[in-house]
């Protein structure tokens, strides 16, 4: 029988428009606007009698505070009113002093049930959520000095499997300088150091015990020694965030030495910081012998018990760029500790460095580079100046028991956070050389409340045209293309939740695009019904012949703005993305809605009945 689904049909367009109906309701239930405080290491959080102070003081400024919720390394407070969460930031700020990071955050309001069935809203871009900006600059100096430290501890091997003898080894700026006991001594240094590293230029200096060897890397050498820091940095920071879990962030290079860091609806802009800003990275290194010269001697604090110390070699094992693999586990006493993958040839190192000294200590350094500002007086005005310091502290040192290859663990960490991330931090990769936060901006609620609203007005204004221009031309058919569009538009809202796509400004102008070409598809088929009309065919027929036969000329359209799409999200970036992301889930949407939803109603008002005559 013409115009008739099938049972199975109808139940599984019903169940589609359940399913998507569903998974939209989230978006309904707007975020509370919140500040999130957490400790500087992220292993604490405020006690009660600190909470209570804090409310106490929100509550004198008339700052209104819905919920409190305490994990066990931070502490979210829901305020009921958007317009006061900067101020309620900066007053707990204030008061809880440096120790503490006070972000701010929004949180989801999704009821239980609708958690229970892992429905979320939909993710909004910066443009539309707020976030976070970083703008962070590349130490290009420290770049140097660091790879300078690695050709130092590579010449210094080498000079003593060639018992060269040398006393010192010093750098300034650009320029490596190794110091020997006479000229002669020095004169075999040069003639073995530069075949092996061709990118020094070559001095001598003094003779007898003053002979040194001046190496001052060349200006192609520092160039390109900049260009993989921040290249290296990029990927870093791209791993980092991807940790993260941030949808749509944006890592990009600015300038020369600059990287700015963009992080769109982050839950945890406290732990976005710290993850993004840390610069920390590991050192493998052996306990010093009493008969060793005290230029290869480097004396360490315990990062969690200054009082103790202990005699390293300056030499380094390895360090944590050669770490393929790490993560957070126990140990057999419950303590937290992280298992470390090397790759080939940090193992083959690591195997060569502990086989032939077994019984001997074995330290492992943390090192973090930090900055503290402080304020100076430069001509006659105060201007913030930028220390830059560098933190050094062992926090393990155990005996060499075998030999060790590409496995091992490390312990001695003081909380399981600090385990998490310093495993994420080797799993990332570590940073060529340290950064430091030039600017960071959190964009509020504010503007992106702004923009949402005239998103949403955008859409309305466009939906209400498409919806009166298709009452008044297609008058009962335009109501079943009318409810087909409001489904359509709460299929796309579903499918952009359920795959966690982010929602921005073009994203929207994607949506309205969406609306017009979803009802092309219904234009198309009433337009054909018409004509079949016109021809002399029955009601039935026509409306048979309607569908039929527009079907090929839909899917030949809708295919070829599809593939334009999908190219637009392959090779664009940011909101070109966003833009391809909304249009084609809105084209998918679309075909389903026109031609099956609206056939479906057409069925269900007039298959197998007889009509003389069609309103349409």
């Amino acid at each position: 029988m013409l115009n008739r689904y099938p049972l199975w049909k109808y139940l599984l367009i019903l169940i589609v428009l359940l399913v998507g109906l569903v998974y939209t309701l989230p978006n309904l239930f707007p975020e509370d606007p919140a500040i999130q405080i957490s400790s500087e290491r992220g292993d604490a959080t405020v006690d009660e009698r600190q909470l209570e102070r804090i409310q106490s003081s929100l509550a004198d400024a008339g700052i209104e505070i819905k919920d409190v919720e305490s994990s066990p390394t931070s502490t979210l407070l829901r305020l009921g009113n958007p317009d006061a969460q900067l101020a309620a930031r900066d007053r707990v700020a204030a008061m809880l002093g440096e120790e503490y990071v006070v972000a701010l955050n929004l949180a989801e309001s999704t009821p239980a049930w609708l958690q229970s069935l892992s429905a979320s809203p939909m993710t909004l871009g910066l443009d539309l959520r707020g976030g976070v900006h970083f703008l962070l600059e590349v130490d290009m100096a420290a770049a140097v000095a660091q790879r300078l430290e690695v050709n130092a501890s590579a010449m210094r091997e080498q000079l003593r499997d060639e018992r060269i003898r040398y006393r010192d080894t010093r750098i300034d700026g650009r320029t490596l300088t190794l110091t020997f006991t006479d000229a002669e001594d020095r004169n075999t240094a040069r003639n073995l150091i530069s075949r092996e590293f061709p990118d020094f230029q070559y001095e001598n200096l003094g003779d007898g015990r003053g002979a040194a060897l001046a190496m001052t890397l060349t200006d192609q050498a520092v160039n390109a020694i900049q260009d993989y820091a921040i290249n290296q940095n990029l990927t870093t920071l791209r791993n980092r965030v991807n940790e993260l879990g941030v949808a749509e962030p944006l890592v990009q290079r600015q300038g020369p030495d600059r990287i700015v860091v963009e992080l769109p609806g982050v839950q945890d802009t406290a732990e976005a910081k710290r993850i993004v800003g840390a610069t920390a990275n590991l050192e493998f290194r052996l306990e010093a012998r009493p008969d060793t010269p005290d230029s290869e001697i480097e004396t360490l604090t315990f990062r969690n018990a200054p009082s103790r110390s202990a005699d390293l070699m300056r030499d380094v094992i390895i360090t944590g760029d050669q770490v393929s693999n790490a993560n957070r586990s126990f140990d057999e006493n419950g303590r937290p500790q992280v298992n470390i993958n090397l790759d080939g040839t940090g193992g083959t190192l690591m195997n060569r460095a502990t086989r032939t000294n077994i019984g001997r200590n074995m330290a492992v350094v943390y090192i973090e580079h930090k900055t503290r500002d402080s304020v100076k007086v430069i001509d006659g005005e105060k201007t913030v100046v930028r220390d830059p310091y560098t933190e050094r502290g062992i926090i393990s040192l155990a005996t060499i028991q075998s030999a060790l290859g590409n496995s091992f663990r490390i312990t001695g960490l003081d909380s399981p956070t600090e385990a998490a991330e310093l495993s994420l931090l080797l799993r990332s990769g570590s940073l060529a050389a340290p950064i430091y936060f030039v600017q960071e901006r959190t964009i509020g609620p504010s503007l992106g409340a702004e923009n949402i609203k005239r998103g949403v007005m955008s859409v309305q204004i466009g939906l209400l045209l498409v919806v009166l221009f298709m009452l008044i031309r297609y008058k009962v058919f335009g109501i079943f293309a009318n409810l087909a569009l409001a489904l359509n538009l709460t299929l796309l809202v579903a499918a952009m939740s359920m795959l966690g796509a982010t929602l921005t400004l073009p994203g929207i102008a994607g949506i309205v695009l969406t609306l017009g070409m979803a009802v092309d598809a219904n234009v198309l088929i009433f337009e054909r019904i018409r004509e079949e009309l016109r021809t002399g065919l029955s009601v039935q027929q026509a409306i048979h012949a309607g569908y039929e036969r527009a079907f090929t000329s839909i899917v030949d359209a809708n295919i070829t703005t599809l593939l334009v799409a999908v190219i637009l999200f392959s090779i664009g970036t940011g909101p070109v993305k966003g833009f391809a992301v909304t249009l084609s889930l809105g084209i998918l949407t679309s075909l389903f809605t026109a031609l099956m939803v609206t056939r479906a109603m057409v069925n269900l008002v007039y298959g197998g009945k007889p009509v003389k005559k069609l309103w349409i």
